[in-house]
């Protein structure tokens, strides 16, 4: 499910009703969790949370005129899909939360490199994926990125 949007907002509100609550919880979770530095905007039709240009001047390397890309919220068909590219760059990051996740949801993790998928809105682990956001500075996200990343 694409959404033509220019706002975090606009997104939010072309939703369907039932993922309305569900998009805007998980949004702010994210903004109320993630360090000073990242910023909101709308990336790759979702809503981002990136590595502004004016503390990352060299951008995304796939497309220098775009911000280092970090989260991504979006509302796909059949699920709700958090993406998160920390934990595609940082094994041991991607280790602490599979081995959390059955902590805070019964049912398996349906997970791909960076995404993480919740068909069930009832089993986003908010508290877990706060504690996520919480883990990695746009500085830390940077350097990781230059590493494993930027090659």
């Amino acid at each position: 499910m694409t959404i033509d949007a220019s706002t975090p907002d606009e997104y939010i509100n072309k939703l369907p009703e039932e993922r309305k609550v569900v998009i805007s919880k998980l949004r702010e979770t994210v903004k109320t969790n993630l360090p000073t530095g990242f910023q909101e905007c709308i990336s790759y039709k979702m809503i981002g949370y990136v590595v502004p240009h004016s503390l990352y001047a060299p951008g995304y390397h796939c497309d220098p005129k775009l911000p280092l890309p970090f989260i991504n919220i979006a509302s796909q068909k059949n699920f709700v899909a958090l993406y998160h590219s920390g934990i595609y760059a940082d094994k041991e990051l991607l280790d602490w939360f599979v081995g959390e996740y059955p902590k805070y949801v019964k049912t398996k993790l349906d997970m791909g490199k960076s995404c993480i998928r919740f068909k069930k809105m009832e089993n986003i682990p908010y508290q877990l994926i706060a504690e996520l956001c919480q883990k990695m500075t746009p500085k830390a996200w940077i350097a990781l990125y230059e590493k494993n990343v930027k090659q």
